[in-house]
């Protein structure tokens, strides 16, 4: 068997050895999440929020060759100012890496990664899920999937407030995988708190989600968990506000025929046009809230 092509920050590395608490970070937040230089400081910010809260922050993405687990400040720059960065999920990770392009890795892609590196904590913005309209395209994320078979605990404010999430909750259900609310019994929708629907599942401590992580694989459960952490109230731009917005962007995605990996970036960026870029602050306030939250599970569970 290959082992495979990890290679570790120093900073990794040395909490690695030290047995310290990491908590893995996407790079397409970097990539395709924000224009340049915003990218460049929100991945400092994001990092710096990690390790304030006590852990290490381990940001993901593929570089020549190689799957980085943790960025050094120049990679994380190139990553930044690169506009060409391939956007990787489970189908097209092993590709990037034979052929030695620069991959910034997706929510999927990065629990593949965290699991391989022996990280238990992901945080995130949203997780993709079921699209709107999905009945006719099929357009379903792999996210979904990869929270059935990965087991990695994932740090989130919901599904983004884009998709259908009613049915990215049936899937998410019929896939096994725990939906847990922190702090509340409403659903969270990215921007907003509250979707409208019931979350599954409710805790509303670090040391719960890690408890429940770690007897997860004591029964040997496959899998990861979904943490739907609520935006904080300060940040949130209610639902009832984003209704029309979110359905203007998807009425020009849709006459514009956007489709497949473009539809996400294309209804964020439109969506930040059409809100004058309130959306983006919200966006910056929830990943940075994720990754407190996450630094705290992640303490945890090196504890137990």
């Amino acid at each position: 068997m290959i082992d495979a092509p990890l290679a570790f920050s120093p900073e990794v590395a040395a909490a690695r050895a030290a047995g310290r608490p990491l908590v893995a970070l996407e790079s397409t937040i970097i990539s395709h999440g924000f224009p340049y230089p915003r990218n460049l400081a929100l991945a400092r910010a994001v990092e710096a929020e990690v390790r304030a809260a006590g852990a290490v922050p381990a940001t993901v993405a593929v570089i020549g060759g190689r799957i980085r687990i943790g960025l050094t400040e120049a990679e994380t720059r190139a990553l930044a100012e690169t506009p060409d960065v391939a956007k990787l999920s489970r189908a097209d990770l092993a590709q990037c890496l034979v052929t030695g392009r620069t991959g910034a890795t997706t929510v999927a892609a990065t629990m593949i990664c965290a699991r391989l590196a022996g990280i238990a904590v992901f945080a995130t913005g949203g997780i993709g899920g079921v699209h709107r309209g999905a009945e006719t395209s099929f357009d379903i994320s792999a996210d979904l999937q990869e929270l059935a078979q990965t087991p990695v605990t994932v740090v989130s404010a919901g599904a983004k407030a884009i998709l259908d999430l009613p049915k990215t909750l049936e899937v998410l259900e019929t896939l096994g995988v725990p939906v847990i609310a922190v702090g509340q019994d409403a659903f969270p929708a990215f921007w907003s708190r509250d979707s409208g629907l019931p979350a599954p599942l409710r805790m509303d401590s670090p040391e719960g989600i890690a408890a429940a992580h770690v007897m997860r694989a004591r029964l040997g459960l496959p899998g990861g968990q979904l943490v739907a952490n609520p935006i904080p109230a300060a940040d949130e731009i209610p639902a009832a506000d984003l209704a029309p917005v979110i359905a203007r962007a998807q009425a020009e995605a849709e006459a514009q025929g956007i489709a497949a990996k473009r539809v996400t970036p294309f209804l964020l960026s439109r969506i930040a046009e059409l809100t004058g870029g309130r959306s983006v602050e919200a966006n910056t306030a929830l990943v940075l809230n994720n990754a407190r939250l996450a630094a705290a599970i992640a303490r945890e569970i090196s504890r137990a």
